[in-house]
């Protein structure tokens, strides 16, 4: 058996050889980090500085958008890097470091929108009881224990891998992640299977629930109430909807890059089915929050604008 020593750097086969394209692909990637970067802030920037905005949804918004800053500096950086290289690579502790910060960014993903559908079932299902309910003390702490969980869990099964001898150094993709690592061992990894299992219901299927039991809940007191009342509740729900279906799909891929063998797809679909968790998500939900939220909407115009007048009449064209 080959000591764990022995393996202290991983070559990530996915970015392949790039030759004259490589410095094209440079330049697309570096454009979607800075405007994933540029988005992201916009929203960060908007919220913190309104103090009208100070409200338990724009708050994990917020966090959302931040969230969605880590996981992009998790992955950009070094692929940038390695899209420069002749012979892309990574190192063991840079690998792993990537895997706990690229699965404790998914964790935070879906948590933090489990937490802001529970804030719109509150708002919508007990409205008169919100406040009394996500009072500042206890949104604070909901949103520790959205950040906790994952890392908890996580930590564990990041222990599980590190414990693994390790006798490959072929990584078919253009980042690590956790199974790609486990794949890679000279022993029985039996029990990482198993605890990947029940870290994946943990992290994907009690979120899910919970924004399950949310959206029954609200659609039942929507079905009851007045056409108008069902406006304003799509109006705030459907972002995060669409936040949250683009999320599940995305994750919806990656688990059946991990568990099953796609040797079927061309490699280049699997490829981007392996990113799209890491793209879309930072991409799409800032503009997804800025564009569809009036009060998100206003007050992006009235910076960038100045003047009230200006932000107003811009607004009123947008709807």
């Amino acid at each position: 058996m080959q000591n764990t020593s022995y393996v202290t750097i991983f070559f990530l086969t996915a970015y392949g050889t790039n030759g004259n394209l490589r410095y094209l692909y440079f330049t697309a990637a570096l454009f979607v980090f800075l405007l994933i970067l540029l988005a992201n802030i916009i929203i960060i920037t908007v919220i913190t500085r309104e103090r009208k905005l100070h409200e338990p949804m724009y708050i994990f918004i917020c966090n959302l958008t931040l969230n969605g800053v880590y996981g992009s500096i998790s992955f950009y950086p070094h692929c940038l890097s390695n899209l420069l290289s002749e012979t892309p690579s990574i190192s063991r502790a840079g690998c792993l470091t990537q895997v706990y910060c690229l699965h404790t960014y998914g964790g935070f993903e879906y948590t933090i929108l489990a937490l802001m559908a529970y804030d719109r079932y509150v708002s919508i299902c007990h409205p008169l009881m919100y406040n009394s309910i996500m009072t500042p003390l206890r949104m604070t702490k909901l949103l520790v224990f959205v950040y906790m969980y994952p890392i908890c869990i996580l930590l564990i099964h990041l222990m599980l891998t590190i414990r693994l001898p390790l006798c490959g150094f072929i990584i078919e993709k253009v980042y690590c992640d956790n199974w790609s690592v486990v794949r890679l061992s000279c022993s029985d990894v039996s029990v990482n299977n198993i605890v990947g299992l029940l870290v994946t219901c943990f992290l994907i299927c009690v979120p899910f629930l919970v924004v399950l039991y949310s959206y029954v809940r609200i659609l039942a007191v929507c079905l009851k109430s007045s056409k108008e009342a069902r406006a304003k509740a799509l109006q705030t729900c459907t972002p995060h909807l669409v936040s949250f279906t683009n999320y599940s799909i995305a994750t919806f891929f990656e688990i059946l890059q991990y568990r099953f063998e796609l040797h079927n797809l061309p490699h280049v679909v699997r490829i981007m089915m392996s990113m799209d968790c890491i793209l879309l998500p930072p991409l799409l939900n800032p503009i997804i929050y800025g564009v569809k939220l009036q009060e998100i909407r206003k007050r992006i115009i009235k910076m960038f604008f100045g003047k009230k007048s200006t932000c107003d009449s811009v607004d009123a064209s947008l709807k």
